[in-house]
């Protein structure tokens, strides 16, 4: 049995969605959320998996051989290591035996919402039971197209600089992630780096934009405190601002424009992964 967690998340949910669509149908996967009620793929059981109430994962996880554990969210790093702790700890204890968890890509070490992942897989290495996957994934080019929305004029004005991230597509994520929580066995031990081949900067989505739109869209870089100021007055929470700054910095400054090669990305779909510039330009539309 396979459960996949976060499953009304962004990735979970496209994971489940391929899950659900192999040819056998969506026979031995479980769907696990905190908010089972609003799962709608049908035909997949769905269990209450709540990581901030641990005793509800004993339960979760009874029967299950494979867990493929979406990393619980962002937060503190001490909220997100407790939420991964109680995962890991219900896990040996119900009996599981490998666990697939997506982290993040090596190169983003330095981000501030790096920490939690790399305990993370730390703590799964030193498990005295579970075999196990980590899926370093790649910024998503949906969030990059998020930093460089063009503004009601047609100009993007996010603090990039010249810097270039090598964005991969959520679904290409969720398609890794899929193939192999079906079979765990054959990617025991491995850590996969799941980054674009291609790095692409915020002059690139301007060009895309104003090709697929027929608008004009210009690119005319801010200052990171001017963003950093709009990101506080936004709402978010006090810990993410600096995690939206810091990738911004990251990105600009050119930490995470990928090996510009062929890599695990690839070699797992068996094919080319999805173009960033055309993920963005899909989710773009004319009215910003």
């Amino acid at each position: 049995m396979l459960l996949v967690t976060g499953v009304n998340g962004g990735l979970g949910s496209l994971v489940l969605e391929r899950l659900a669509g192999r040819p056998g149908g969506p026979e031995g996967v479980l769907a696990g959320s905190r908010t089972p009620e609003r799962v709608t793929v049908a035909g997949v059981p769905v269990r209450k998996v709540d990581f901030d109430r641990p005793e509800t994962l004993a339960e979760a996880f009874t029967g299950v051989r494979t867990l493929l554990l979406v990393s619980a969210g962002y937060g503190e790093d001490d909220v997100v290591i407790a939420r991964h702790r109680a995962a890991i700890e219900a896990a040996e204890r119900a009996g599981v035996e490998h666990v697939v968890y997506t982290s993040l890509s090596g190169d983003g070490d330095h981000l501030a919402y790096a920490l939690a992942h790399r305990w993370t897989e730390r703590r799964l290495r030193e498990s005295a039971t579970l075999r196990w996957t980590i899926l370093r994934n790649g910024l998503y080019a949906e969030l990059l197209a998020f930093l460089a929305r063009p503004d009601a004029d047609g100009v993007i004005t996010a603090p990039l600089a010249d810097g270039r991230l090598a964005a991969v597509a959520r679904e290409d994520l969720a398609e890794v992630a899929a193939k192999v929580a079906s079979a765990p066995a054959e990617h025991a031990g491995r850590v996969y780096e799941l980054v674009g081949e291609e790095a692409v900067g915020a002059a690139d989505v301007a060009a895309a934009l104003t090709r697929t739109t027929g608008r004009p869209v210009e690119y005319r870089p801010g200052a990171l405190a001017q963003a950093r100021a709009a990101i506080a007055a936004s709402g978010a929470e006090s810990f993410q601002v600096p995690m939206v700054a810091g990738t911004l910095s990251s990105i600009a400054h050119g930490f995470l424009a990928g090996p510009g090669k062929p890599g695990d990305l690839a070699a797992l779909l068996g094919r080319t992964p999805r173009p960033a510039l055309e993920v963005i330009a899909a989710g773009t539309d004319a009215a910003w």
